[in-house]
């Protein structure tokens, strides 16, 4: 009888914040066929963007951010954290931090349209891609509102589709808050997205 060898696909080391960009061309099959290694995947256009885990930081503002979206929804939508997949086109898997959606859009494992809200909270190594082709993809996909925060100090900008781009409409400073009334109305001070 023979000895039978395991071969194991090489084990891929991302740092906590660290984005490594692969060009490919790539498209949804590859991702799907992509092994679980703990790494958040975006496809952007083709290119594949293989993501470590976000800061502390992050992700209390995002926590944070999305219990007072849940709070204030209305109920024919719901708020989706990330990793969950809008998938575009035959190339394109973006996971924004959260998603605001009908309850009747998403499938059981993607939303295949652009939601009504995306909010991407910046990293060192992901704001380049928040504010240039993501932001670029969920335009003219038809996404209505794109939100920005910078969780340094932390901001938030909001930006609002007007003919197929994003322009911004909205900057709201740490202490300053701001009273949202699309896609539903809530109330957000950004500092506060620390302390919840």
């Amino acid at each position: 009888m023979g000895v039978m060898t395991v071969v194991r696909p090489p084990t891929l080391t991302i740092e906590p914040g660290d984005v490594l960009v692969r060009p490919g061309p790539y498209t949804l099959e590859d991702l799907d066929a992509l092994p679980e290694n703990g790494c958040r995947h975006e496809l952007l256009n083709g290119v594949l963007l293989i993501m470590g885990a976000p800061a502390t930081r992050h992700q209390l503002i995002v926590g944070s951010l999305y219990a007072l979206l849940r709070a204030a929804r209305t109920d024919d939508l719901q708020v989706v954290l990330s990793p969950f997949d809008v998938r575009i086109g035959v190339d394109t898997c973006l996971q924004p931090d959260l998603v605001v959606t009908r309850r009747s859009d998403p499938a059981e494992d993607a939303l295949y349209i652009a939601p009504l809200l995306a909010v991407e909270v910046h990293s060192p190594s992901t704001r380049a891609f928040d504010l240039g082709p993501k932001m670029e993809i969920l335009a003219a996909a038809g996404c209505p509102s794109y939100w920005t925060i910078d969780p340094r100090e932390p901001t938030l900008t909001v930006w609002s589709l007007h003919e197929g781009r994003y322009v911004e409409t909205v900057r709201v400073a740490a202490q300053e808050t701001w009273t949202a009334t699309e896609p539903f109305a809530v109330a957000i001070t950004p500092v506060e997205l620390l302390d919840l």
